[in-house]
């Protein structure tokens, strides 16, 4: 028995008159006014995409996107389109929509759309990826001890779930010396013969540091050389503040799983995400929710177990936020007619103007890695005599949007972004230097 998705869809219920369909499926997005002159983007016309308020200086902007016109148009038609008719605009566009979401992202991550599965967020990715790995007892996953709450709570609810362990390792003995060496011995060292997985995230939000994902996937590929399928090792990545700052095709970095939300760098629609794996990869983990997909459906109708584990298996069944999923292409459009290196020099060129402003300032430590190799869109630091929650505060209060870092030894984070200018990175600075004399 086979059953296409269209006919899943109408035995779940989303049957169908006969009768034409008004709504159109969506076309490709809307070109954004960011003109490119001599082929260098006009950034002040970038920023014009954005309804950010114009009083204030906005560093924060990784913790959750402001829409581009581009995006924001998206979102209204297909809101406009579900509101007008819901049951005809969804039963036309939900077997079509997600395979045209996962290409778009598939394009953006170097892959195909059978590699993708869309999610809500890197939270979401991550708990999906470890829940769904086939742990065994007296097996462990390997991390880090500078990885955020989330990474750290899937790896221990699915071990504990599992009976594995649970160990981390340090990543560098001080940060204003460590090296792409110094992380890749330190991870390879760490791995033992019971390592399941190792999770590492690519950009840290409590540092700044930008872990070589490369080079420790190039490390495990040699580890694994040796051991059968079973107890391969498998590389986790939390990539959400790399993806869609770094000039990187995250297909051809090595790892075996890739998280990240696309509502912070990517400007996509708030509320969606990806997880990229291997075509192989995929058949590692297990389901962990249902999924409103054809071979899991047409299994349970035949009382049968379903096929192996498939990268559309990831997005949860049942009703969503249609209008901000369906989206998310706009969102990578918008970024690949900016173009992908311009992106990431422009981000990184900012970053560097402001560690070089807080670098000679003699109130602050800086806790972020000078230049691009190991470090990427976020900038950390502490502010003498000063808690980070005051800093923030004061910084607030002169109308620059800084946050504090949500970990055990919190600092002080400015992340400039395509949505800043030179002058902006210089006016912060300028009243992080005032604070010497508060």
């Amino acid at each position: 028995m086979t059953i296409d998705r269209r006919r899943f869809l109408a035995a779940g219920g989303l049957t169908l008159a006969a009768g034409a369909v008004a709504a159109s499926l969506p076309g490709a997005a809307v070109t954004p006014a960011s003109a490119q002159t001599g082929g260098v983007p006009d950034w002040s016309q970038v920023r014009d995409q954005f309804e950010l308020s114009r009083d204030y200086i906005h560093l924060s902007s990784f913790f959750i996107a402001s829409h581009p016109r581009a995006v924001r148009d998206e979102i209204e038609r297909h809101r406009r389109a579900i509101d007008e008719n819901p049951f005809v605009y969804l039963h036309e566009n939900l077997p079509l929509m997600p395979g045209r979401v996962r290409a778009a992202a598939a394009e953006y991550l170097g892959g195909t759309a059978e590699e993708v599965g869309l999610t809500n967020s890197t939270t979401m990715g991550l708990a999906f990826v470890y829940h769904g790995l086939p742990l065994r007892a007296g097996q462990e996953i390997l991390t880090t001890t500078h990885d955020h709450f989330v990474h750290h709570e899937s790896i221990r609810l699915a071990a504990e779930r599992a009976g594995a362990a649970v160990r981390r390792v340090a990543l560098y003995e001080e940060i204003g010396r460590v090296s792409e060496e110094e992380v890749v011995r330190r991870i390879t060292k760490a791995v033992g013969p019971k390592t399941r997985a190792v999770g590492v995230t690519w950009v840290h939000s409590d540092s700044g540091l930008k872990a070589p994902v490369r080079r420790v996937a190039e490390a495990l590929a040699e580890v694994n050389a040796g051991r059968a399928e079973p107890d391969r090792v498998l590389l986790i990545v939390d990539g959400v503040h790399g993806f869609g700052v770094e000039d990187e095709t995250v297909a051809r970095m090595g790892c075996d799983f890739f998280a990240a939300g696309t509502h912070k760098w990517v400007f996509g629609p708030r509320g969606t995400g990806i997880v990229w794996a291997k075509a192989g990869s995929w058949n590692a983990l297990r389901p962990v929710f249902p999924a409103f997909e054809p071979a899991p459906f047409a299994a349970w109708l035949r009382g049968v177990s379903p096929p192996s584990m498939e990268a559309s298996w990831v997005s949860p069944g049942g009703f969503q936020a249609f209008e901000h999923l369906w989206a998310l292409p706009a969102a990578f459009d918008f970024h690949r007619r900016l173009g992908r290196s311009r992106v990431a020099a422009r981000i990184h060129a900012l970053n560097e103007q402001c560690k070089e402003g807080l670098a000679r300032m003699g109130h602050v430590r800086l806790r972020t890695p000078r230049g691009s190799r190991l470090s990427s869109g976020i900038v950390c630091f502490d502010v003498e005599g000063m808690k980070p929650e005051e800093v923030v505060a004061r910084l607030l209060a002169r109308r620059v949007v800084a946050s504090v870092s949500p970990y055990g030894n919190p600092c002080v984070r400015l992340a400039p972004s395509l949505l800043n200018s030179p002058e902006e990175v210089d006016a912060a600075l300028r009243e992080v230097r005032a604070l010497a004399a508060a």
